[in-house]
């Protein structure tokens, strides 16, 4: 079954090395386990013969579960007007189904190609701060050759991508953006987060916030 639903976006990039101490950050801001994330991800494009808009699909297959699970997953147009301009977050529409694993077979039927695939590996939280809000930390890594997932290397092996997501609707879209902009506030000092597409770069002051939290951690007793 499809679920449409709007979404409220952020992203970020934090350096490797300061990784740790956002996970410490954030598991005292959450106060949830984390979760392990390592999805392999194939984008998909629409041939000529599907009309001349393209289309983009997204199968995503969550290999952190003892039995890999797809989802297809497609993202609609963001949030345009005077309003959406003036918020720091992205409001925009998806729809996701879970799908069963012959799903590029069917795809591929349709005349869509694979445009390019990746492996994410890293970790998410997923908590209610405001709304329900889910930060997932993950490096990307290419295969060097069609679904090679167990030779897979780093990207850019010095960089990780935050992404902060929470579902939202028509009418509740304005609170959920101010609760992602709340949260965002406590990373600001090991990171900038923006809407998708809009690079904000490393923070300058990172290297000092992490290594105030890694000092606060260690001294703390287990």
């Amino acid at each position: 079954m499809d679920i449409v639903k709007m979404e409220c976006v952020v992203q970020g990039i934090i350096e490797t090395q300061h990784v740790n101490a956002l996970e410490i950050l954030l598991h005292g801001l959450c106060g949830v386990p984390k979760e392990q994330v390592r999805v392999h991800e194939l984008c998909l494009k629409s041939g000529p013969n599907l009309g001349v808009v393209p289309s983009e699909v997204r199968l995503l297959c969550d290999l952190a579960q003892p039995t890999p699970s797809w989802t297809v997953r497609h993202v609609g147009g963001a949030m345009r007007g005077s309003g959406a301009d003036q918020i720091s977050v992205l409001v925009r529409t998806v729809v996701e189904s879970k799908v069963s694993n012959n799903v590029l077979r069917f795809f591929y039927g349709l005349g869509y190609k694979l445009d390019h695939e990746i492996l994410k590996v890293g970790f998410a939280f997923t908590f209610h701060r405001g709304a329900q809000i889910i930060v997932t930390v993950t490096s990307a890594h290419k295969m060097p050759k069609l679904h090679a997932i167990e030779e897979a290397l780093p990207i850019s092996p010095n960089i990780h991508m935050v992404e902060i997501t929470a579902p939202a609707t028509a009418e509740n879209y304005n609170e959920v953006v101010a609760a992602v902009s709340a949260f965002c506030e406590y990373l600001a000092p090991l990171l900038h987060l923006s809407k998708p597409g809009v690079s904000a770069g490393i923070v300058a002051t990172a290297a000092a916030a992490a290594a105030s939290l890694m000092s606060n951690s260690a001294s703390k007793p287990l």
